[in-house]
C-alpha cells in the first residue's frame, strides 16, 4: 500500500494549521520559507514492527523514537544532545547529590485534557520496576541507583519503597542509593516518561491502542496498522503545541532496505536508512541527502557462555579466535561503506568524556591477528582434524546478512569454521537471543544515555541485556567503583580490557548514522550522537 506524504485537509483547518505556524517559528532559522500546512508532514521509513509502544515495555531505539514522540519526560535534548527542559522547568540537587527535586510545569496536559502530575512519575517509575510488569528495562530502574530499586524489583520490597515520590501535584522527588553524576541524563529514557494511571489500570495492554492512548507529547496516536504503519498527529492539549509546525508524523514499515531507498526516492518517505554498501554513490549523486555522522551505537556479536551455550564457546581460547578472525576494515570499508569505523572495545568512540584504551588486537595487523587466532584454536584442540562448526543468529536484514555472510567466510578462509546462518523476524529474534536460545547472535547497542557506562555496564552479571550471560566479579565490582569514583575512565579502562580476553561478544565496528534525509525537512540534531529526535522540532520548507 502507498501512503501519501500528504495530508488532506479542510480550508478551515488549514487556515487554523498556518495560524498555529504563525506562531511557531522560535525554531526556524531566519530565511527558511515553511512548506504550507498541508505539506507539514513527516513520513519515517521503519525496518520492523515495533515490539511494544508502552514506555514500560519498550526495548528497541525505534520504540524510543515513537515515544518521544507520543510522550515527554522530564527533561529533553536539545539538537547538540545537552538537557533541557521537558515537562520539568528544571530541577534541584541535595547537597549530598542523594536527592533530586523536580518541579513540574503547571502547563503540562495529556491528550484527553488532564493535567500532568508528579504523581503520574511515580505511577510509571513504579510499574516499570514492578516485577508484575515483566519489564525488559527494569534494570534500567536499577541502573538509576534509585533508593531499594533491586530490592523493588526482586520483589523483595514493597512498590512503596522505591524511591520516588509526589509530595504535591508539582513537585517529584528521586532519592538515589547513591550518588550518580550522570543521573538527569537518564531521564530522557521512555522507561521514565508518565504514565496515565487511570487509562493504563482500566484497559490493561489495550491502552496503547488508537483511540485509547493518553500521550502528553507533541503528537497522539491516531492509527496502527500492524507491519504497516503507526500514524501520529498534533496533541492540541500539548503544552507547547503553539511553537509545534509538523502536523502528521508516519512511520512506515518497510522490512527491506532497497525498497525503503525506492519508496524515498519516489517522494513517499522521508527518511530512511541507506543500504549497505550505497553511501558513496548516494552521496555523491544526493549530497545534501545522503548523510554520515557518528552515532552512539556499537554493533557486535554475542557469544551464548550460558549453559545451552556450546562446550566449544566455553573454552576461551575459541571465543577469542572467532574475534581476531574477523577483519573489521573490510567490514566497515567494503561490505558498509558509510563512515562506520572498526571496534575493538565495546564502548563507542564518540561517548563523552571517554578515552578508548589500548587494547592488544587494537594494534595488530590483520595478517598478525589470523595467525595468532590459528594458533589459539589448535591449542585449544580445533582444525582439520577436528573442524568447528557454529550457529549465527541474526534478525532479518539485508545489512545484517552482508555482515554474517562476509564474517563467516572470513571464519571459514582463517579457521576452517563452518557457520550455519538463520534469520529471524525482529520480536522472535529478541526473545530467543534474550533466552538464550543461540550459539553466536548479532547484537546492536545504542547509549540511553551519553556515559560510557551505558555500554559497559551491559558486562555486569546483573544486566538485563547481558545476552551472553557472561559473569566476572572484577568487571561488576569496576562498574559499581566507576559509579562513584572521581576518575571512572580507569574502571571503563579495565572493564573493556578484561572483556577483550574474557570474549563474551565481538565488537565489529561503531556506528555512523547513515541515511537518506529529505532536504526539505530542517532542524535535524546532526550533533546529537544518540540521535534523540523530536519532530515537534523539525520543520519542511517550500
Amino acid at each position: 500500500m502507498i501512503i501519501k506524504t500528504t495530508m488532506t485537509a479542510t480550508a478551515t483547518a488549514i487556515l487554523l494549521a498556518m495560524s498555529s505556524m504563525a506562531m511557531a517559528d522560535s525554531h526556524v532559522m531566519a530565511g527558511d520559507v515553511l512548506a504550507p500546512a498541508d505539506m507539514q508532514t513527516f513520513v519515517s521509513r521503519e525496518l520492523d514492527e515495533f515490539p511494544s509502544i508502552d514506555p514500560s515495555l519498550i526495548q528497541d531505539v525505534a520504540g524510543n523514537d515513537v515515544a518521544r514522540q507520543l510522550f515527554e519526560g522530564l527533561m529533553n535534548q536539545d539538537a547538540d544532545g545537552n538537557l533541557v527542559p521537558g515537562v520539568a522547568t528544571g530541577y534541584d540537587v541535595s547537597d549530598d547529590k542523594m536527592t533530586y527535586t523536580f518541579h513540574l510545569r503547571p502547563e503540562a496536559k495529556w491528550s484527553n485534557g488532564e493535567p500532568v502530575k508528579a504523581s503520574d512519575f511515580v505511577f510509571a517509575w513504579k510499574r516499570a520496576a514492578n516485577p508484575e510488569t515483566a519489564s525488559e528495562y527494569s534494570w534500567y530502574i536499577s541502573l538509576m541507583s534509585i533508593a531499594n530499586a533491586d530490592a523493588v524489583i526482586a520483589g523483595e520490597k514493597p512498590l512503596d519503597d522505591l524511591g520516588v515520590a509526589a509530595p504535591d501535584d508539582a513537585t517529584f522527588v528521586v532519592t538515589l542509593s547513591q550518588p550518580l553524576p550522570y543521573f538527569p541524563q537518564m531521564v530522557v529514557n521512555a522507561v521514565t516518561f508518565p504514565l496515565p494511571e487511570a487509562t493504563v489500570t482500566s484497559l490493561g495492554d489495550a491502552w496503547t491502542q488508537p483511540g485509547n492512548m493518553v500521550s502528553n507529547g507533541a503528537y497522539k496516536l491516531t492509527e496502527r496498522v500492524q507491519q504497516e504503519k503507526l500514524v501520529m498527529e498534533r496533541n492540541d492539549q500539548y503544552w507547547d503545541n503553539a511553537n509545534t509546525i509538523i502536523n502528521k508524523v508516519t512511520y512506515l514499515i518497510i522490512n527491506d532496505e532497497n525498497q525503503g531507498l525506492t519508496r524515498y526516492l519516489a517522494g513517499e518517505v522521508d527518511k530512511t536508512e541507506i543500504p549497505t554498501g550505497q553511501y558513496p554513490r548516494l552521496h555523491e549523486e544526493y549530497p545534501t541527502q545522503a548523510q554520515s555522522f557518528p552515532l552512539l551505537c556499537s554493533y557486535y556479536y554475542a557469544i551464548n557462555m550460558s549453559d545451552t551455550g556450546p562446550e566449544a564457546f566455553k573454552d576461551v581460547r575459541v571465543r577469542q579466535a572467532l574475534s581476531l578472525a574477523v577483519d573489521r576494515d573490510i567490514i566497515v570499508d567494503n561490505v558498509l561503506q558509510g563512515g562506520q569505523k572498526p571496534a575493538y572495545t565495546f564502548t563507542h568512540w564518540a561517548t563523552a568524556g571517554f578515552e578508548t584504551p589500548d587494547v592488544p588486537a587494537a594494534s595488530m595487523t590483520q595478517d598478525e591477528r589470523n595467525a595468532k587466532a590459528v594458533e589459539l584454536m589448535t591449542e585449544a584442540g580445533y582444525g582439520p582434524d577436528n573442524p568447528l562448526t557454529v550457529d549465527l543468529l541474526y534478525n532479518t536484514s539485508d545489512a545484517h546478512k552482508s555482515i554474517a555472510v562476509a564474517i563467516s567466510q572470513m571464519w571459514k578462509q582463517t579457521l576452517g569454521i563452518t557457520t550455519n546462518l538463520a534469520n529471524e523476524e525482529w520480536q522472535t529474534f529478541l526473545d530467543d537471543r534474550g533466552n538464550q536460545r543461540y550459539q553466536i547472535a548479532r547484537a546492536g547497542w545504542c547509549g540511553d544515555y551519553n556515559e560510557a557506562s551505558t555500554f559497559t555496564d551491559l558486562m555486569t552479571s546483573t544486566s538485563g541485556y547481558n545476552d551472553s550471560k557472561y559473569s566476572n566479579p572484577e568487571v561488576d565490582a569496576a562498574a559499581a567503583d566507576a559509579k562513584t569514583s572521581d576518575n571512572p575512565q580507569a574502571d571503563y579502562t579495565k572493564i573493556e580490557q578484561i572483556i577483550a580476553v574474557d570474549t563474551p561478544i565481538i565488537p565489529i565496528y561503531h556506528y555512523a548514522s547513515v541515511k537518506m534525509l529529505n532536504d526539505h525537512i530542517r532542524n535535524w540534531p546532526v550533533n546529537n550522537v544518540q540521535q534523540n529526535y523530536y519532530v515537534k522540532d523539525l520543520y519542511k520548507v517550500e
